[in-house]
């Protein structure tokens, strides 16, 4: 696990110093403390932070092929590169270490940029081939490793984090208006965009070329549903264990201590039972705690724990580690307000100190519909397609509008979201179950001057354009699609990733291997979600080494007490923004609407904190990077 950056100066030819490059990699010495590497020729430079996982000796980066002529630098693990090694060799081509990364230059030869396709894993990769001036750029199937890239016109930047660009004469940091809806919308900026104009992420499952000037950018995977329905279930339970035992092997590779990620759900629980199964001895696991029981899983932690003999470590976060937020705020470069990244960051914090290379259950819910949300959305989809579009577009919309928010309730007692659901589009009712400001809300709390640099843009365009690209007609798999799409790759992947480079480690998630997602989209939906149990067919695999009250317990969250925490701790902090003339915030939002949020929460009127987080994390991001 590593950073990569690098610059390709192609309008030029300007030779690249090794100050340059060594300016843009710097800022990743976090993500790979052990080791640096530097490639300079003529325009192009490639730059390596190493966090030594395997061959560590023989791993150093960039890594060539025979005669030197293409060179690679890369993030991430290539779990089949044995496979891939013995093919290569077979076909004439030398190896000079034991490094999985010296499989891409060799298959790099042999297919050219398709060469992604064949690798199984998790990667972030630059490769140049000095014979053609060609430059290419791939990140993985599900987005598991961030790539980020800035042209100004003269030369193609690219790193492993935002804040390398930092270090570039030419950048100017300038807010996009567009990605401050999506922010407001998903907590996160989805791709292809960032916070800044000019600058992208490499979509996942997706390659950039870079020839000359010439910018082309191409797919190399995507998932397809074909849904076979004369599967039987037993047929179905023994490939997925079969499967899901390959993803875990095959990730327990590793030169340094392994652990696992131990939250007492059915994914993390099913990957720690699989593990001891295949290991020698006992598996070291990382847990959190929470201090407010509501938000605490603890006691199930330790029950698996102790079923699997485990060596097992817990950290409980508190209010206290409300001090952490400013180092969260470097780490993750944009605005980014999931609240669960505070106790990922405290857990990745824990783990390292026992292990340096951490499983964990994470993309379960999106590739076998885990929340709870899907389960709700498919029954009010059941009831949209029954209702005349006279009666969704009249009384139940009206309805919706005028029904009270009842916050503190869970979701299917609160009547105003379902209402509003059935009066819209599938797409629309998605949208609407996800987001926090819709597109009505963020109009009114930006402020006019920055609304008018919009130009009528909407956030849920993202969504759609997932929905239009997926190519089953299943209510659930679309879903499911769109948010292997956009909650997956965005939220949860960049919350882990961006919390374990932060202190050298690095996750890794079996539920995410390509292979298993493939054999999951053959299964028709209610194998994933069957009478409002989701996860299905996993649970009815695990029935065997799981309790049930770990299996069919009631899915929790890794949820932080944000709404009481404004009312107390924080509250002093939030009130500070409105008499500061320091800060930017009202350049961007409107303080009025803001300020009517803020005292409807403390009063308890309504529960905003999740809304009251964005702003403060905005404001902190603000003035760690623009000052």
């Amino acid at each position: 696990m590593c950073g990569i950056a690098g610059v390709y100066h192609y309008a030029s030819g300007q030779p690249v110093s090794q100050t340059e490059l060594k300016a843009l990699t710097e800022p990743l010495t976090h993500r790979g403390p052990d080791d640096a590497g530097y490639y300079v020729q003529g325009p192009i430079g490639l730059g390596h932070r190493r966090l030594s996982i395997i061959d560590l000796e023989g791993g150093r980066q960039p890594i060539f092929n025979e005669d030197r002529s293409v060179a690679v630098v890369f993030n991430g693990e290539i779990y089949n590169y044995e496979l891939l090694r013995s093919e290569l060799e077979r076909q004439g081509h030398f190896f000079a270490t034991n490094s999985d990364t010296e499989v891409i230059v060799h298959l790099y030869e042999q297919l050219g940029d398709s060469c992604l396709a064949r690798l199984r894993g998790m990667f972030a990769v630059a490769l140049w081939d000095s014979r053609t001036h060609h430059l290419l750029l791939g990140r993985d199937r599900l987005g598991k490793k961030p790539l980020y890239y800035f042209d100004d016109g003269r030369s193609l930047y690219f790193a492993s984090e935002l804040k390398s660009f930092f270090e570039v004469e030419s950048f100017k940091p300038t807010i996009e208006p567009a990605s401050c809806y999506d922010y407001l919308a998903y907590l996160c900026i989805p791709a292809p965009r960032t916070i800044f104009k000019n600058v992208f992420k490499v979509e996942p499952g997706a390659g950039l070329a870079a020839d000359q000037g010439k910018l082309t950018q191409f797919r190399y995977w995507d998932l397809h549903f074909r849904e076979d329905a004369a599967l039987k279930e037993r047929d179905v339970i023994e490939r997925l264990d079969s499967l899901l035992n390959e993803a875990v092997k095959i990730r327990l590779m590793s030169d340094v201590p392994l652990g696992a990620f131990l939250s007492g759900g059915v994914d993390s629980s099913t990957v720690v039972a699989l593990m001891r199964g295949l290991s020698q001895g006992p598996v070291i696991a990382a847990s959190i705690g929470f201090d407010d029981v509501r938000f605490d899983e603890s006691r199930y932690s330790r029950q698996v724990g102790q079923l699997f003999q485990c060596e097992h470590f817990l950290q409980t976060v508190d209010h206290n580690d409300l001090a952490s937020i400013d180092e969260l705020v470097w780490y993750y470069d944009e605005p980014f307000a999931d609240p669960s990244a505070l106790p990922t960051y405290q857990l990745c914090r824990k783990a390292r100190q026992h292990m340096k290379v951490a499983l964990s259950g994470d993309g379960s819910d999106e590739v076998m519909a885990g929340y709870r949300r899907y389960g709700t959305d498919l029954m009010e989809h059941k009831v949209r397609e029954r209702l005349p579009d006279w009666l969704r577009h009249g009384i139940v919309r009206k309805a919706a509008q005028f029904y009270p928010s009842f916050d503190f309730l869970p979701r299917f007692l609160r009547a105003k979201t379902s209402l509003t659901n059935l009066s819209l589009t599938q797409q629309d009712a998605h949208f609407n179950s996800i987001t926090y400001f819709k597109r009505q809300e963020s109009d009114r709390v930006f402020s006019p001057r920055f609304r008018a640099h919009v130009n009528g843009y909407d956030p849920l365009s993202i969504m759609q354009r997932h929905y239009d690209q997926c190519d089953s007609q299943d209510t659930l798999n679309r879903m499911l699609y769109v948010d292997m799409k956009t909650y997956l790759p965005e939220r949860m992947l960049a919350k882990v990733d961006r919390a374990s480079m932060a202190h050298g480690l690095e996750v890794r998630n079996p539920f995410l291997d390509h292979k298993l997602i493939e054999f999951l989209a053959t299964l028709p939906s209610d194998w994933k979600l069957r009478n409002g149990e989701g996860k299905y067919i996993l649970k009815k695999l695990m029935e065997k080494q799981l309790p049930r009250e770990i299996l069919y317990r009631s899915k929790q969250g890794f949820d932080i007490p944000v709404d009481h925490w404004f009312r107390h701790e924080l509250r002093s902090s939030f009130e500070s923004l409105f008499k500061d003339p320091s800060t930017a915030l009202f350049e961007y939002f409107d303080r009025s609407n803001l300020h009517q949020l803020w005292q409807e929460h403390i009063s308890g009127i309504r529960d905003h904190g999740n809304k009251l987080w964005i702003f403060f994390i905005f404001d902190r991001w603000h003035r760690r990077f623009l000052g």
